[in-house]
């Protein structure tokens, strides 16, 4: 929301190849809703999972809405055609949004003074604002402790049909030594007509132990990722492009602009950038010089490849394409959770039909193999990288079950 106004050339031009960071981002879930009126709790809604909901909310409400939760779950669900934020959260503990799609809305995720919440695997199309004060995929305000994380989306903001501002803003939010507030490896394209937003804001209003890393940004606005002040805040190995436009201004920043909060211990390194700017040269970096010395900003490149292509066409959708089951099962297994964050999958039946689970990487080597003999089963996952993989399970050496699941470590 912080808006750059000093234009900074930089001539240093290396060549370094293109690829994508894919940990297969987005919602993998490809089954039926249920349509839903909105769902608001005030107090005591804990220990629960809302899922395979649908919920439009074309008046000037929210579609969720909880304060005072905890140990919450939002998965498997759509949200569409809502005038204000899609999910809001006040003073929640340990809410998790996962496999679910957002279409045309105000905003994603609004969350504040909140802890533990976690945004991982889903589609956000069209984030409609308007400006200033949503247009967010993902807003913290003034969240704090552990476990807040942001990871493994995908956003596409298409020109003409939405308004969006930061696709992420970190404002007065505190992470811990350890763990700290997470934005890994989304996928984000799209930005203006603000000439304000941009992809990723760290450090709005303050903030502390942030950390960005694996992220891509393409065409979003006025910049790609910038800092606007706090400490101990890391941004690394992103990608940053941008087409010229008429608000396309800096790729990445590091500029406090708190008056009266000392900014320090800023690690910015292996980020690689191409931002044509609206005056028509490159400015891919800026460190204003108020945060202190910046570690790693000499490994930071600017890299004449980066194009529009550092993304798929498509983004949003074309997990749940590769993830819907292709089972024909009569034996009615399920398997859970995908994605998989823990160090374990399991897979109920409420049959048990001696089946052979099979797990294979994408080149088809067999990673693990195991019996299945029992109405449930816990397969440990712990040796899989971060990654989709093709899980098989077999019955008397027929396939009967066959999907991929996608691995998500901290």
């Amino acid at each position: 929301m912080n808006r750059v106004t000093k234009y900074i050339t930089l001539s240093l031009i290396l060549s370094v190849s293109v690829q994508c960071f894919s940990f297969g981002q987005g919602s993998s879930y490809g089954g039926a809703y249920k349509n839903s009126a909105p769902i608001l709790y005030y107090n005591g809604y804990n220990n629960k999972t809302i899922e395979g909901l649908e919920i439009y909310n074309s008046a000037s409400g929210r579609c969720i809405r909880l304060e005072n939760c905890s140990n919450v779950t939002i998965q498997n669900c759509k949200f569409a055609t809502s005038q204000d934020v899609a999910i809001y959260l006040y003073k929640c503990m340990n809410i998790t949004i996962t496999n679910c799609t957002f279409e045309n809305i105000a905003s994603g995720l609004l969350a504040e003074y909140s802890t533990g919440v976690k945004f991982i695997s889903n589609d956000v199309r069209n984030c409609m604002g308007p400006t200033p004060g949503r247009g967010q995929m993902v807003h913290l305000v003034g969240c704090y402790g552990g476990g807040n994380q942001i990871n493994y989306n995908s956003c596409d903001n298409i020109s003409g049909q939405s308004s969006p501002e930061d696709i992420i803003n970190i404002s007065n939010s505190d992470g811990i030594n350890g763990d700290p507030i997470q934005i890994k490896g989304n996928w984000l394209r799209g930005g203006g007509p603000s000439t304000t937003g941009g992809g990723i804001m760290t450090g709005d209003s303050g903030g502390s132990w942030q950390f960005v890393q694996d992220n891509i940004c393409v065409n979003t606005g006025n910049y790609g990722i910038g800092n606007a002040g706090g400490h101990d805040i890391t941004i690394r190995n992103n990608k940053i492009f941008s087409v010229k436009s008429e608000i396309s201004n800096i790729g990445l920043y590091i500029w406090n602009q708190q008056s009266g909060i000392t900014s320090y211990n800023m690690i910015v390194e292996n980020n690689e950038v191409l931002w044509n700017s609206k005056n028509g040269v490159i400015n891919n970096f800026w460190d204003a010089g108020n945060s202190g010395i910046i570690e790693g900003w000499s490994t930071n490149i600017s890299n004449a490849q980066l194009n529009s292509a550092i993304l798929p066409t498509k983004i949003i959708g074309r997990n749940q394409q590769d993830t819907i089951s292709t089972s024909t099962s009569v034996f009615k297994l399920n398997i859970h959770p995908n994605p998989v964050y823990s160090r374990s999958i399991i897979i109920t039946s409420p049959i048990p039909n001696n089946n052979i689970l099979i797990i294979s990487n994408e080149k088809g080597i067999k990673l693990i193999e195991k019996s299945i003999d029992s109405s449930k089963t816990e397969i440990d996952t712990s040796i899989l990288a971060n990654g989709v993989y093709d899980l098989k399970i077999l019955n008397n050496e027929k396939i009967i079950e066959e999907r991929k699941i996608k691995i998500v470590k901290n």
